[in-house]
């Protein structure tokens, strides 16, 4: 049983079989207060504001790591977390 108010990761799939590029599938399991909904801080797994899931307002949620910068993609479909030396995270919500 999860502790109110965390998540943890239950499955993990990575990707690397594109050159340059890495693909990642992540699935968490969260136990959410209410007025909250899974989502992601700090990119790890974190239960976070329902509102900002449901305005798919994610740069909201503070998804990047420390130093990067988050973007909207332009249909709000996830977000991007950009570095300053060019690296690029895109997350896409399905």
């Amino acid at each position: 049983e999860l502790e109110m108010g965390t998540c943890e990761i239950t499955a993990l799939d990575r990707d690397l079989s594109h050159p340059w590029r890495a693909i990642t599938r992540q699935m968490a399991r969260c136990a959410c207060r209410h007025g909250q909904a899974a989502g992601t801080a700090r990119a790890k797994p974190a239960c976070v504001d329902a509102q900002l899931i449901a305005s798919r307002q994610w740069c909201g949620m503070e998804p990047c790591e420390e130093g990067e910068q988050c973007a909207l993609l332009r249909n709000r479909s996830g977000w991007s977390c950009m570095r300053r030396l060019g690296r690029i995270k895109t997350i896409t919500v399905s």
